[in-house]
């Protein structure tokens, strides 16, 4: 029997960090009011999170991304005027340039306490952020189906998201180190295959009855079905810092799921293999390195249909620009060189690198 098509619904997560607008260090303590304020305003999209520095918000899940945009655009802006009335600022990168993770509180709830009980340093060491991108996928073992083969395409959802080249002050050469931080917990990485999604079930029983984890919300993979939700929930990317890459990112990862749906439709499957990250990526169909931006217009050139039956051609082609002018992470490594070059000392670089961060958060709300 064929199954219905997805939704294709799209729902955007999104975690920031708040920074002290004078010493553009984290707010380790936040005013509980502020929060309170968010919460009232954006009616349950937002919450704390794991540590007191974080908060997090989540769209309503749309139908199309202008408006999933859009949605992230208001809790953006909400979140950024009632910090801006407590001193403190968000900044929409997966780490902070010099933060000490050492120094950082959790929030106090009974999850986040076990969490830091059960990993001890391993979870006092995350002071990260993510995006998390939603695609509504109802049919439970199409869910599945499409988990299997979208591993394929992580790696270019990562690369075009890196938002975390520096760690407590240091460079550390890499775009994204928040996944080195994030890897260290258990059930992170890609998924396994399954072959079902009651075969999925039985493996999230036998870690439950093993007492391996409370419930399937931890399984921290790159790729996961939500446990909360009908969809296929993409981790793997860094929070962007600018509003028109978060949706260029989320319309393609969109794109992507429709188009696995339609080769699947016409009995085609894609053939997924895992390869590197940024800069030249293994093609492993060709056997060589490949340069990114050449891998990424193939990819358009895939989803193309895509694009035009769920109008976001312009968000997807916006992925050519972050391509071509770099991320988040690009962006912070020049401003920190560029302060340097200039004659700052290596605090007064970071610095410049948090001021960066809190003006592209708020870049294009209007």
């Amino acid at each position: 029997m064929p199954l219905n098509p997805p939704a294709l619904t799209i729902g955007i997560e999104e975690e920031y960090l708040l920074v002290d607008q004078a010493s553009r260090d984290l707010a380790i303590e936040p005013p509980e009011a502020m929060l309170s304020e968010c919460a009232a305003m954006l009616e349950g999209r937002v919450s704390p999170e794991f540590l007191r520095a974080q908060i997090e918000v989540g769209t309503h899940p749309r139908a199309t991304v202008r408006e999933a945009r859009d949605d992230l655009a208001d809790l953006r802006a909400t979140v950024a005027k009632v910090s801006n009335d407590y001193g403190l600022a968000p900044i929409a990168a997966s780490t902070h340039p010099f933060a000490r993770w050492q120094e950082q509180q959790f929030v106090d709830k009974d999850r986040y306490q076990t969490l830091a009980r059960d990993l001890q340093a391993v979870a006092r060491r995350l002071l990260i952020c993510g995006m998390h991108i939603h695609i509504g996928v109802e049919d439970d073992d199409l869910r599945i189906d499409l988990m299997n083969q979208m591993s394929y395409f992580l790696p270019h959802l990562l690369a075009l998201t890196t938002s975390s080249p520096f760690w407590t002050g240091e460079d550390t050469g890499l775009k994204s180190y928040r996944l080195t931080v994030f890897d260290a917990l258990p059930r992170t990485g890609l998924p396994d295959y399954y072959e079902s999604y009651g075969e999925y079930q039985r493996v999230v029983a036998q870690l439950i009855q093993g007492g391996l984890m409370a419930d399937a919300t931890k399984l921290w993979w790159d790729l996961r079905p939500s446990a909360r939700y009908p969809t296929l929930e993409m981790r793997i990317a860094d929070v962007c810092t600018r509003l028109e890459d978060a949706a260029a990112v989320a319309a393609l990862t969109q794109c992507i799921v429709s188009m696995l749906y339609r080769l699947r439709r016409s009995n085609q499957r894609w053939r997924a293999q895992r390869y590197g990250v940024k800069g030249e990526l293994i093609d492993f169909g060709k056997g060589a390195l490949v340069p990114f931006v050449d891998l990424l217009d193939e990819l358009i050139e895939l989803v193309a249909e895509d694009a035009e039956r769920l109008d976001c051609v312009a968000e997807v082609a916006h992925t050519r620009q972050i391509a071509a002018n770099g991320t988040s992470a690009d962006r912070q490594c020049r401003a920190y060189a560029a302060a340097i070059d200039a004659g700052a000392d290596q605090r007064e670089a970071l610095d410049a690198v948090v001021d960066l961060l809190i003006s592209e958060t708020v870049l294009g709300l209007e």
